[in-house]
């Protein structure tokens, strides 16, 4: 991606908590009545200090991690297994929350503007979880250019907004118009401060989604990407502070019913087209921020199961090479909390914020690790700006955790730890079964006999012209023994004890017998091939290459094509099946046959069969 299209892209998540971040912030300030509400500016600076710190911070791991670095990356290379699980559960529970809070924020937007709209917020906002969902499975997240009008368009709503006001304020010699009337629910200390310091922070979220995405960009990338990750920290800065002190000198406080931002836009602006604009602007970035969430947690969801943390259904690339069973789980999972939370932005934001700082603080941690191992160029004062970042990070999250407890942080927390015990059960199950599965010496022998293809049913002889299909009733016209001619094609992932048994089944049949592999890689085939010859390569091999993963599809497409090419043939379709104790482990298993069976029943003469083997 070119720059001017991969900051708006990549930095809707951030700039677009502008919308929340600063009325977060607000909302705790003002239960001190006018007392809290000085703290607004102090507590500001603060937050801008922590998006500085950690946007130097995330420099330092583009530069370390040129190819993408991630917090459960960089978490798990530097600090070990637990911590980089820690840091993808604060990941896919800041996307989760993402989702969520960005629509729960676009629909405050849309009925600041069309207060009637109001009591329908929540089954709106799952029309657009729907909307997302459905966008997402059909491929629409690539068109990233066509997404970057909505985040200048936001930049430029809220850069008005900024600019008028100081004007406005500079008329008044910047003396601070008097507050409304405000009755204090709480005293005012340190507690308070504290509370409105870790919610107004939640202004720094998707700050990490550039150095994920650092091979999107155009050479030099890393260079590319540093250089979007600064000017988005320059915006954001600009855009959280100046709505800051615009709020501050205008008198504005949050109101039920009416954003922030909307009483600054109707202030400044009327309710003119300007302010139709701004409101625009703002429902549409937040929509857009939703929707990056759809690129990361499925990515992450990856990363998980390619380490055995998570069902291998994770793994698997749908028809438009999407993650469809990611982005499925992402959209179940933010419309129950959204619907759980009636879609309060309020009451996500405590959840929101130990996600993301918990992801911030692991990451930073891992780099002043990476720093102090690696010791290159620069390295202690690199080592120097990711301990500010970590430690400032550490310190939001042990203060969220802490002081919005009792709000709903405490879900948060316990969702962490469910996820650490659920990820390392699955890597226990996964380990067990591959240890049951490790082929011994004793299990690789030469099959007593082996049933090579004859020439005749040779796939690699076939003819390339595609021979008309016969009839129905003239296909499956064999009633006799005799007349069945046979060819077993046995489906291989990997060499192990349960593809083994699948293979010695097949030559067992007496009949022609071929192996087929899908490698993801030229890489991978060749790995294979070369484990393959050192079994003895006893029976004919196919590899076909899938360079996005997808394993169905492929296998179809080869299976289809040999049923056209020789339709006499009826074609016996072997796979290795893992059968396990439990009901419950089934989910982190292949379920090939029952897909390939549906997709090629259909087609006469095929026969799709398992061979069992237990663990």
């Amino acid at each position: 991606m070119r720059k001017l299209v991969a900051l708006p892209v990549l930095s809707a998540d951030a700039l677009s908590s502008v919308a929340y971040g600063p009325e977060a912030l607000l909302v705790i300030l003002v239960l001190g009545g006018a007392a809290g509400l000085a703290y607004s500016v102090p507590v500001a600076l603060a937050i801008v200090f922590l998006m500085l710190a950690v946007g130097v911070s995330y420099r330092q791991t583009i530069r370390a991690y040129p190819h993408g670095g991630g917090s459960y990356i960089v978490a798990t290379d530097n600090l070990g297994r637990v911590p980089g699980l820690m840091a993808a559960a604060g990941l896919m529970t800041d996307y989760i929350l993402t989702v969520a809070v960005s629509v729960s924020s676009g629909m405050a937007a849309v009925t600041s503007a069309l207060p009637r709209l109001a009591d329908d917020v929540v089954p709106i906002g799952l029309l657009v979880i729907a909307f997302l969902l459905a966008g997402n499975l059909r491929g629409v997240r690539q068109a990233g250019a066509l997404f970057a009008a909505p985040t200048y368009a936001f930049i430029i709503a809220v850069l008005s907004l900024v600019v008028v006001g100081l004007y406005d304020a500079s008329d008044r010699g910047f003396d601070p118009v008097p507050p409304p009337p405000l009755h204090a629910v709480e005293g005012v200390g340190v507690l308070l401060v504290m509370r409105a310091f870790a919610s107004g922070a939640t202004a720094m979220t998707g700050i990490e989604a550039i150095s994920n995405a650092v091979p999107a960009f155009q050479p030099v990338a890393w260079r590319n990407a540093r250089t979007t990750l600064t000017w988005m920290i320059g915006l954001l800065v600009v855009m959280f502070a100046g709505t800051i002190a615009v709020v501050h000198f205008s008198g504005v406080v949050p109101a039920p019913g009416e954003t922030v931002l909307s009483q600054l836009a109707r202030r400044n602006f009327g309710s003119g087209a300007m302010y139709v604009f701004i409101q625009a602007a703002t429902a549409l970035v937040l929509l857009l921020a939703a929707n990056t969430a759809y690129n990361d947690f499925p990515r992450v969801l990856f990363l998980l199961a390619r380490d055995d943390h998570a069902p291998r259904i994770f793994l698997r690339l749908g028809d438009r090479l999407a993650f469809s069973n990611g982005i499925i789980l992402l959209s179940v999972a933010a419309a129950l909390v959204y619907a759980i939370f009636d879609g309060r932005t309020a009451a996500l934001i405590p959840l929101y914020a130990v996600g993301v700082f918990l992801a911030f603080t692991l990451s930073q941690s891992g780099m002043v690790v990476h720093w102090w191992r690696g010791r290159d160029r620069h390295w202690r004062k690199s080592l120097c700006f990711n301990a500010v970042g970590a430690l400032l990070s550490a310190a939001v999250f042990v203060t969220a955790g802490i002081t919005k407890f009792t709000q709903g942080a405490w879900l948060a927390i316990l969702t962490v730890g469910v996820f650490l015990l659920v990820t390392t059960r699955i890597r226990r199950h996964y380990d067990a079964v591959r240890e049951a599965l490790r082929l011994h010496p004793q299990s690789i022998e030469i099959p007593g006999r082996t049933m090579s293809p004859r020439p005749d049913d040779d796939p690699s002889a076939l003819p390339s012209a595609v021979v008309p299909l016969r009839e129905k009733q003239d296909a499956e016209a064999e009633n006799t023994p005799e007349e069945i001619r046979h060819l077993s094609v046995v489906a291989v992932d990997v060499l192990h004890q349960a593809s083994m048994r699948a293979l010695a089944y097949a030559a067992s049949l007496q009949q022609p017998v071929l192996a087929l592999h899908v490698s993801p890689s030229e890489e991978d085939a060749e790995r294979f091939r070369e484990s393959w010859l050192l079994w003895g390569g006893h029976l004919p091999l196919r590899i076909i290459i899938s360079p996005y993963r997808a394993i169905v599809a492929p296998l179809i497409s080869y299976i289809e094509s040999l049923h056209h090419q020789r339709p006499d043939l009826t074609i016996t379709v072997i796979l290795p099946e893992i059968v396990v104790r439990h009901w419950w482990h089934r989910i982190l298993h292949s379920c090939l046959a029952g897909r390939l069976r549906r997709a090629l029943r259909p087609l006469p003469k095929i026969v799709v069969t398992t061979v069992p083997f237990h663990v």
